[in-house]
């Protein structure tokens, strides 16, 4: 017996969907599909950042949250721009 997903359209005449017809799915199909939970990523492809617990002073979180979302990419990008200055500034140095 074929499971049916809820979810899928069917091409109709003129390449319409059509959700009163839903797709037949191979039997053993469906269990082997991983379902994404709404509001959760999956695994990184290719992980480029590391997870690590820092404390902050108060006025610099105060700082970066009142920028709104995205405020912990914001702080990384300012970490990041620094260790590169700091770098070319060794770099300098040492030539």
């Amino acid at each position: 017996m074929a499971r049916v997903a809820k979810a899928a359209l069917v091409k109709g005449p003129g390449g319409v969907g059509d959700a009163n017809h839903p797709v037949e799915i191979a039997p053993g199909v469906a269990n082997k599909a991983k379902v994404r939970q709404p509001g959760r990523r999956g695994p990184q492809k290719l992980p480029t950042k590391v997870a690590v617990t820092v404390r902050y002073s108060p006025e610099v979180l105060d700082y970066f949250k009142a920028t709104g979302d995205g405020w912990q990419t914001r702080m990384n990008d300012v970490l990041r721009r620094h260790v590169e200055e700091q770098l070319r500034h060794q770099q300098h140095r040492a030539a």
